[in-house]
């Protein structure tokens, strides 16, 4: 059976970009770099054309395409964190190299792509048949910038903010 691997586009940085994404989660690992076999719009001879990797097990393909084209939020990658640390550290990283932050955990990479970095938990709270409590989780995460799951929790409890 055939799977689906999304391939992101670079202008001669993919292996940077995917060394970076690699850092940032476990489960994650440069897996094949294959160089250009000759000169051409995507690099000379040598140079990276592809570059196969996993974050946090997911395959994704990063190409140098010769040219530079712009990322839209109509497509983002989401990493579920498994905890407030894991969404600090992730957020804390996409900042460090160059990220704007975004609304509801949204940020963009250097490069325009756009990432959800998510707590786990708020699947949780988004799923729960108690829907005044999921409404209350969904509202409170609208107000933020990067996700904080002690705040989404107590919301999700009905708790105040203090």
């Amino acid at each position: 059976m055939s799977k689906l691997v999304p391939c992101m586009w670079f202008n001669g940085d993919a292996e940077e970009a995917a060394k970076f994404y690699t850092s940032l989660v476990p489960n994650s690992e440069i897996t094949h770099i294959q160089q250009n076999v000759s000169d051409g719009p995507s690099g000379k001879t040598g140079s990276v054309l592809v570059v196969e990797f996993t974050v946090a097990g997911q395959p994704l393909v990063a190409l140098n395409g010769g040219m530079k084209m712009e990322y839209t939020h109509a497509l983002s990658l989401m990493i579920h964190c498994d905890d407030q640390s894991q969404v600090d550290s992730v957020w804390g990283a996409f900042l460090a190299h160059g990220g704007k932050e975004q609304q509801c955990g949204w940020i963009s990479d250097r490069w325009g792509v756009s990432w959800q970095v998510v707590p786990k938990v708020m699947f949780d709270f988004l799923t729960s048949p108690d829907k005044a409590a999921a409404a209350r989780a969904m509202q409170a995460m609208m107000k933020m910038v990067k996700l904080d799951e002690a705040v989404l929790r107590r919301a999700f409890e009905g708790k105040s903010a203090a």
